[in-house]
């Protein structure tokens, strides 16, 4: 009987913000998995290890969690004003499927470091010592994503002194700016609300009716209260994810929120569809103790946040639901900012199963529509380990 070797595929295994995934360059894949389609989701999915039936990601680089069950392709930009095309692909752990129908806002942090380590920005645009600008075009959703990359000596700065909750060690701090935000290119039709409303009701069978904020801006995502689903926003993982009943809820609440958002035509089509929109539940501001033992306090945050992924509670947030929450608490009379104390905001301070995280949107109403023009907030990255992933054929 014959066996073929493994492949070896250039890689390098980064995390960024709360995340954690394996980055390539795209001309570094085999040429057949330069091209979208059932080659590069198969090398992807074979990378991480999925599916997987025993959801351990055991013979691969997975980490059995939606937050460790990513991967990005990065290569040089062929549009006009941007550094790199940044493609980023959602592993499904227990199914065969790669979802590429959003972005992922805390492995954008790594994209600028990535791309200037791995020789993709142009020479001309790296300091010596400074901040590099890095100009990021986000193939999923179409939209431009500014980091501003440390740069120590001519090379990327990793350590610092910069803690986010949710990631245990200080790294480097790296700002990140999402310019206009809104997801016009994810069957929304160019609208942050895609219902036209900043309230919705969400009729969802064996839930009830639940006011719903369903907004296109980072990513596609469905806020709802808390206290409709008896809760009180300072649940921690276990006490949804240890709840099948519960997650099934989230899911039908996503799925029927899909349709209304007009990204899926029926509820039947949410389950390949698993990365987008998100959902998320919000609360007033309430004390509570985070999953390290870190006391948070009304005095810390503006509003509690709870928001699944991949149908599972999140540990931390989603970057990209960061910048939805943002975006949702800057507009007067949505879900997010009627919890957050009402009014008229620019940054909004949240609090999550780790910790806190601060989040800065502009928005404006214009000829009755709302816009936000950016999303400002700061992450860290750096390289866990670099080389070749190995592949069987």
């Amino acid at each position: 009987m014959t066996h073929l070797p493994q492949i070896k595929v250039p890689a390098t295994y980064m995390r960024g913000g709360t995340s954690k995934g394996v980055f390539f360059r795209l001309n570094d894949l085999p040429e057949a998995a330069q091209v979208a389609g059932a080659a590069r989701d198969a090398l992807l999915m074979r990378v991480i290890g999925s599916p997987d039936p025993y959801a351990k990601q055991i013979d691969g680089m997975g980490g059995a969690t939606s937050s460790t069950s990513k991967t990005v392709i990065v290569s040089k930009s062929t549009r006009p004003d941007h550094d790199v095309d940044y493609l980023f692909g959602q592993v499904s752990i227990e199914n065969a499927f790669m979802d590429w129908s959003g972005n992922c806002g805390n492995l954008s942090s790594a994209v600028g470091p990535f791309a200037i380590s791995g020789g993709l920005v142009d020479a001309s645009r790296i300091p010596h010592n400074g901040v590099a600008i890095v100009r990021i075009w986000q193939a999923n959703i179409g939209k431009t994503i500014i980091a501003h990359v440390p740069i120590t000596h001519g090379e990327v700065q990793e350590t610092g002194d910069f803690e986010l909750d949710g990631v245990t060690f200080p790294a480097a701090e790296i700002a990140l700016e999402f310019m206009a935000p809104a997801a016009d290119e994810d069957g929304a039709g160019g609208s942050m609300f895609p219902t036209g409303h900043l309230i919705d009701e969400l009729d969802v069978p064996h839930v009830g009716v639940l006011k719903a904020t369903m907004i296109n801006a980072g990513i596609p995502t469905i806020f709802v209260e808390a206290s409709a689903l008896g809760y009180t926003g300072t649940e921690l993982q276990d006490a949804i994810n240890a709840d099948a009943k519960a997650l099934a809820m989230f899911e039908s609440i996503r799925a029927h929120g899909a349709v209304r958002m007009g990204l899926i035509a029926h509820i039947d089509e949410a389950a390949k569809r698993a990365h987008t929109p998100k959902v998320a539940f919000v609360a007033p501001a309430k004390d509570y103790v985070s999953s390290s033992g870190k006391a948070v306090t009304t005095a810390d945050i503006d509003l509690l946040v709870r928001a699944l992924s991949m149908g599972k509670l999140h540990h931390a947030m989603m970057g990209t639901a960061a910048v939805a929450i943002g975006t949702a608490a800057a507009i007067p009379g949505t879900l997010v900012n009627l919890a957050a104390g009402g009014g008229e905001r620019t940054v909004v301070r949240f609090g999550h199963p780790s910790g806190t995280l601060r989040v800065g949107a502009e928005a404006a109403l214009v000829n009755g529509e709302w816009s936000v023009t950016k999303a400002i907030m700061s992450r860290s990255a750096r390289v866990l380990m670099a080389g070749w992933v190995h592949v069987p054929q």
